[in-house]
Order: structure tokens, then sequence, then C-alpha cells
């Protein structure tokens, strides 16, 4: 069963048919919200607003193991993450989707991991590849043949929010190889592969990263939450949710 989490801008999914609403306790505490287990494209799913239901959760205060321990422990195997992101590349215009194929992490002091512990035994996992190939080739697929602009790969910088970043540290994470800038792809991603979850990640690129195109003096928002409020934006949400449907349609 596919789980999917929604990020800034991606709070509801207005098409899928809400069965029932369930707060999932765990372990690691509460998750973001109530997991809403419902019909898409007349295949069962779970829904997750990754900063919770009034988008009130800050990046670096996510419970990112209880989101993630409460979707496997209902069936999901699947996890599509719908993550929005900064465009570091000056070249790339603002409104494409990206399908990132590698992360690095730049986050800190977030719970990164289910083997922590004294009582816990030493747990690695192979993170050569974080995202699960196979799930991605379906995204991709899928988004060649409904998108008009998709990007196929991509390095995804998870900074630790939730400030946005000085164009220093753009300059840096560029450097570094990173092509696209977020705040949550990290531990969530890392979570689910210590719990064999295949994840996979679609990253709407809504704005140019700081000091880069048209945020080179400045990103022309007041607040995080504002991200989302532009027309191009919202028109990237519906095709986001259509690739979902297609995706869900399949499996």
């Amino acid at each position: 069963m596919f789980g999917i989490i929604g990020g800034t801008g991606l709070a509801s999914i207005h098409e899928l048919k809400v069965l029932k609403r369930e707060l999932i306790r765990t372990p690691y505490g509460e998750p973001s919200q109530p997991l809403i287990f419902g019909s898409l494209s007349n295949k069962n799913i779970v829904f997750l607003a990754r900063h919770g239901s009034g988008h009130t959760i800050p990046p670096h205060e996510i419970n990112y193991r209880a989101n993630i321990w409460a979707l496997q422990s209902v069936g999901v195997t699947k996890i599509i993450s719908v993550a929005t992101v900064g465009v570091i590349d000056e070249a790339v215009k603002p409104g494409a989707i990206c399908i990132p194929s590698q992360i690095i992490d730049y986050t800190y002091g977030r719970k990164n991991t289910y083997f922590d512990g004294a009582e816990m035994p030493v747990k690695h996992i192979d993170f050569t590849y974080p995202y699960d190939e196979s799930l991605r080739k379906q995204i991709i697929t899928s988004a060649q043949a409904l998108l008009k602009t998709v990007v196929t790969e991509g390095v995804y910088a998870a900074v630790q929010g939730p400030r946005l970043e000085t164009a220093a540290e753009i300059n840096r994470l560029e450097k570094d190889g990173a092509n696209i800038v977020g705040m949550t792809g990290m531990p969530e991603a890392a979570l689910a592969k210590e719990l064999n979850i295949a994840y996979a990640a679609i990253c709407p690129m809504v704005n140019h990263a700081a000091g880069r195109g048209q945020s080179k003096d400045a990103i022309s928002f007041s607040s995080i939450n504002e991200l989302c409020d532009n027309d191009v934006c919202q028109h990237m949400m519906i095709d986001v949710i259509r690739l979902i449907q297609t995706i869900v349609s399949k499996n």
C-alpha cells in the first residue's frame, strides 16, 4: 500500500475519498497528524501532512520517526514524499518538477535513526542510493508522459531550517554538487530505508534559491507557509496530484 507524505502546498488531496482518520500511537511519540485512510484511483492509500493539518510544525521539529513508523505500522510499503524545493541552478526556471536521485544531509540535532540508545543493537544501512530506484523509475515514466517538464536527476541538499539560506550557503551547496535545496528530505529517507519501505520524492521547484535568479536580492515571501500561494505552485500541485493518481493506479 502507498503512503503519501504531503509537504508545503499539499496539506490534503481533494481527490482522495476519505474512509477514516486514525491517530497512531508510536514508541516515538505522535505523528504530525492522524493518518488519513482513503481511496485514490480506486486504490487504498494513506495520506499524512508532514507539517500537520494546519501547517504548524516547522521542519526541524517534525517527528520524522513517528511519521514513518506510523505509516509502516498500518501496512504502507511504498512512500511517495512530496517536498517543495528551491532551485540552485540559475539556468533552471522554477515551475518544473524534479525527481531527485541523491541527497546531501546538512541537518543536525534531529532524531535520525530507530537504532538509538544503549539497549539497541548497532545498525548500519546501505545509503549509497537513498531513493528506491524502482519507485523512482515509475515516477519518472509517469511524469514524462504527463508533464511538459520533468528533471529526472538531482541532488537534494537537506538543510536545517526553519530560516532560509544565505547566498553564500547556496554557493557552498552548489560547490558540493547540490541542485535543489529543501528542509525535510532527511532524516525521512533514511528512516524509511531502516524500515525497508520503498521511498522516493517528487520535488516541485517553486523558486530560485537565495542569491539566484528571481531571488538574487531576496526571496519574495514573508513566511515559508506563503511559498505555495502563487499560481505557479498551485498549478504544479495539480500536476503532482495527477502524477500520484497515475502511479497509484498502476500498482
